[in-house]
């Protein structure tokens, strides 16, 4: 076992009630003695352990760039929802390590979105976003309300630049500051921007022996403690090797400047392959409910880039020259908890009953077409999905966030004349597979492309079911509802469908489509980790 030199802070252990109370689940996989999850809804894990403990991660699954807002008693975070839509859900909490998703921030379709600015300014909220479009661009919106309405987004014609944080001068003046070591002076309403961007940072660069993806400064964050104010940003690459992305950290007394780097840099980083979260970075401070100092930010699962980025929270202690030091280790056991803070119920159902239609928390379409929401409708505890396009390459699937290794979702599908429709593990419109089935024949879904069409003995009407075990899938199928199942003939391998191989910085998520003619009949989709 690799030791970093930040496992030299014990972490201390204390006692303490439960938030939810499911059974003990799996050990983790992790160098040394493994911590041991527990398991909330749809047997989903969580990270609070019910004795005063949690385990990383705090949110599970594809939460990548956390932007977090400390709000009097209540925190507030979301993070790059990409290519989904509605985008930007809000999740909140009140201890730091259970929350739950509200409401989305963002529903129309202005690109790709990247790392995002949360913030507060007189009483007023504010999300600057960034997106890879035509052009790219930084957009804001905001509300008076964190649960909306959000203004229609704005565009800042900012092509050239990603990741903004929002930071107050102690002048008063407002800034975004960018990747690269940039900032743009705000308007005193944050919604224009002022002058042109201007370099003001040289970010610390690593030895040049260290296994990275890239130098690719980004992701700051600017937080006021004390005297000074801190630029905390990413270097490295986001993926690539396990061991690139890292957390810098910079200070001033002045938002104009001059920066000086800590001299611990990096304050996080993976150092090993063996470790149990690879690519640890884009980081954010926050403040605990008892006046303690907390990081949140993403890194992968040892063995699972396929589960995306998912948000990890590290205990900080601040030192007697005024830096700070991450003390998690590489947080693959328990760390004690934030104390106070009321525990909310964590997480959310990923099964559905389809009583009514929840886009933007649970549900959302990749790559929607303006009119994409006129396609679905609640009947009878059924989702009616207009078909689209020919296969899911095309058809904007609707998909959802696992956050599990291993687990199995199944769905009751209808389809009427002309039809086409089906399950799918989907990266992205060139990376996906499952089982659709038109009324002759099966569809099989693989590598993004139709790899076969055998009989569909069931008609127009089947269930189905796929599990995925660690990157192992099998799919089956039910004319009967669910009585009795069959195997189907195709069993595919996916721990390959991921960002090292395709690019994008996505998850493969579990979804369904509808293409073809007419509309499809999804009922009692049932999701269930493993």
């Amino acid at each position: 076992m690799t030791v970093s030199r930040r496992d030299a802070f014990a972490m201390a252990l204390a006692g303490g009630a439960s938030a939810l109370a499911p059974q003990v689940a799996e050990a983790a996989v992790a160098p040394g003695k493994p911590g041991v999850w527990k398991r909330g809804i749809d047997n989903q894990r969580i990270a609070d352990l019910g004795d005063g403990r949690f385990l990383n991660p705090v949110l599970a699954g594809d939460h990548p760039d956390p932007a977090v807002l400390k709000d009097g008693a209540d925190y507030f975070m979301t993070f790059s929802s990409f290519e989904s839509y509605p985008g930007l859900t809000i999740w909140h909490s009140r201890d730091l390590v259970n929350w739950q998703p509200r409401k989305p921030a963002l529903t129309r379709n202005i690109g790709s979105v990247w790392a995002v600015s949360l913030d507060k300014h007189d009483g007023r909220y504010f999300l600057y976003i960034p997106t890879k479009g035509s052009p790219n661009s930084i957009w804001v919106i905001w509300s008076d309300s964190i649960d909306g309405p959000w203004s229609d987004p704005i565009d800042l014609k900012m092509p050239n630049h990603i990741d903004p944080c929002h930071a107050v001068g102690e002048d008063g003046s407002r800034w975004l500051f960018l990747s690269g070591g940039d900032r743009i002076r705000l308007a005193d309403d944050g919604l224009s921007t002022i002058g042109k961007v201007e370099h003001v940072y040289d970010p610390w660069h690593y030895p040049p022996e260290w296994d990275v993806e890239s130098f690719s400064p980004e992701g700051p964050k600017i937080h006021r403690h004390g005297d000074w104010f801190y630029m905390v940003t990413a270097v490295g690459g986001t993926a690539g090797p396990p061991t690139g992305h890292m957390v810098i950290v910079a200070r001033s007394k002045s938002i104009h400047g001059p920066w000086e780097n800590c001299p611990a840099n990096p304050v996080v980083r993976t150092v090993s392959n063996d470790e149990k979260w690879w690519s640890r970075g884009h980081a954010s401070l926050v403040e605990g409910p008892d006046g303690s100092w907390w990081s949140l930010y993403h890194g992968f699962e040892n063995g699972f880039w396929t589960l995306g980025r998912q948000t990890l929270l590290d205990p900080v202690r601040w030192t007697p020259d005024g830096w700070f030091r991450m003390t998690g280790g590489d947080l693959s056991r328990p760390i004690a908890k934030p104390k106070g803070g009321q525990a909310l119920p964590h997480g959310q159902r990923l099964s559905d009953d389809f009583a009514k239609l929840d886009l933007g928390s649970r549900w959302n379409f990749f790559k929607p077409g303006p009119d994409e929401r006129d396609r679905l409708r609640i009947e009878r505890n059924s989702l009616l999905m207009k078909a689209s396009g020919t296969a899911p390459v095309d058809s904007s699937p609707l998909l959802i966030i696992a956050g599990d290794p291993a687990y199995q979702f199944e769905c009751d599908i209808e389809i009427g004349p002309g039809g086409t429709a089906g399950l799918v593990l989907f990266y992205d419109e060139k990376l996906y597979c499952g089982l659709g089935f038109d009324e002759r024949n099966f569809v099989t879904h693989q590598y993004g492309m139709e790899r076969g069409r055998p009989a569909n003995p069931h008609g127009r009407k089947m269930r189905i079911r796929i599990a995925n075990k660690r990157h192992i899938v099998a799919i089956h199928t039910s004319g009967d509802g669910g009585n009795t199942w069959r195997r189907f003939d195709r069993g595919m391998e996916v721990s390959g469908y991921h960002h090292n191989v395709r690019g994008g910085f996505l998850m493969l998520r579990p979804g369904l489509y509808s293409a073809g003619r007419g509309e499809a009949r999804f009922s009692n989709f049932k999701f269930e980790a493993l």
